[in-house]
Parts: structure tokens; sequence; C-alpha cells
């Protein structure tokens, strides 16, 4: 991939794209499509709450179709699938919204973030996950499987979705950093571990507070946001480590494990 902004040179190489590195880690849209450059999968991470949701809502047998907000309500009509409600609402991006009384459900659930960015990255060559601190453990699995598959090395991109600040710029949002690092060091554990700098940063940024993680994941400003709302029950189901083996792949325009 080459790179030509505005001050700089035709034919040289882009200094972000992390291309010599395995496992890449990037923060929103635009830092996914910056480390996208020969990899097998992107990872999107948005703990509170799509990734999570994603999670929760196919643990139930839900089929979860990710848009943008400005997207959401066509993609709904084009697939015959609900249309997420508010949070308080049945079925929404709130995962305590989803239970075994939802199974067969259709769902386009949006967001800004990791909804967005999925959606936005699906249906090219790359193929997109949604990962969680819920199911860190499994997706690293399913990456070496993948990579034993291929017998060649499997590129991952991980990308932290963050959140938005009033202007719509991206906020770093400390759980999607946790929550990116977790994968990151749990690919480390499983020998994935030809690590970017920013990547390698994300894993430590777990390792080093890994028996804390629940907590600084709870006492987020995200999760006090949530908390002040009545939606304390996202944030336990989102501060949850290793207890899901679901692995959420986007597959015509749904997640499906």
């Amino acid at each position: 991939m080459r790179w030509a902004p505005v001050g700089r040179v035709e034919g040289v190489t882009n200094p972000y794209d992390q291309g010599k590195y395995q496992v890449r880690f990037e923060w929103g849209l635009a830092g996914a499509r910056s480390v996208l450059d020969d990899v097998d999968v992107v990872v999107v991470v948005d703990v509170l709450s799509f990734s999570t949701t994603v999670d929760v809502a196919l643990s139930h047998g839900v089929t979860v179709l990710p848009a943008a907000p400005e997207d959401a309500a066509a993609l709904a009509a084009a697939h015959g699938a609900r249309l997420a409600g508010g949070r308080g609402e049945e079925l929404s991006l709130a995962p305590s919204s989803y239970g075994p009384e939802h199974a067969g459900a259709r769902v386009v659930v949006a967001s800004p973030n990791g909804s967005a960015i999925s959606a936005a990255l699906g249906g090219g060559a790359v193929e997109v996950v949604a990962a969680s601190l819920r199911n860190r453990r499994a997706v690293a699995e399913w990456v070496l499987a993948r990579q034993e598959a291929k017998a060649d090395r499997f590129r991952v991109a991980v990308v932290a979705a963050g959140e938005r600040w009033p202007d719509g710029s991206t906020r770093v949002a400390v759980e999607d950093l946790f929550g990116a690092g977790a994968i990151i060091d749990a690919l480390a554990d499983l020998g994935i571990d030809h690590t970017s700098p920013e990547a390698a940063a994300a894993g430590a940024s777990f390792a080093g507070l890994r028996n804390a993680v629940k907590h600084l994941v709870s006492a987020s400003a995200s999760a006090r946001e949530l908390v002040d709302a009545g939606f304390a029950d996202d944030v336990r189901l989102a501060a949850q480590l290793d207890v899901s083996t679901l692995v959420p792949v986007l597959r015509e325009s749904s997640f499906t494990a």
C-alpha cells in the first residue's frame, strides 16, 4: 500500500500501516483502514457495548446485523430484520436486553463506534470479528486455528472502537484499550507475538493491570455513564473475562458464530 496525503511524496511507504508486523493495533475506522494492508482479519473491540452485545445476543440465538446509525433503518428493511431500540427497550444496544426468549430474531444494532466500524469494513476480502473481554481467548484460539489452516502467518489488526466526544471526534476509551490488549495478550500466550509497538503497548496495558481490569472497566467514564443511567447490568456483562467461547464473524451483513 502506498501513502500520499497532502504534504507527502507519492511512492513513500506509509509509516502508519504497521505492515511489517503480524499483530497490529489502532483506534477507530480511520485507524483500521491505515493498518489493513495484507491483514487476514480485523478484530473490532467495543466493550461498552457493541462487541459485548454481539456476544450475548449470539449466545441466545439472535442474529446481529451491524450498521451505522444513519443506515440502520434501510438495512433492517432490506433484510426483514428488527431495528434495535434505544437502551432500556427490548432488544437494543444493551447486552442485558437479550435472552433465550429472543432466539431466532434478526436485529439491526447500530452505534457510531463498533457497529459502524464493523459495517464499514464488512463485505471485503478481510474478515471482521467482534471481540470483547468475554471472548478474547476464544478469538485468539480461532486466529491460531486459522493460521494452522493457512499454513502461513495469519495477520491480525486489532481495532479499538473508542467513544465519541460531543464534537464527533474519537475519545480514547480505557475499556476498549483493555479489551484490545486482552486479545493481544491472549494471542501472545499462543505464540502469536510478532506485535507492532502499538499492539505491544496495548497488550502490556492489559497484562500489567490484569488483576484490576474488572474494577477499572467498571470504574471507567463510559461505565459510570451507564451505571448512572441505570444500566449497571450491561457493565457487569462487559467486564467479564473469558466467559464465552463464541467467535462472531461478519458474513453477508450478519454476525454469526
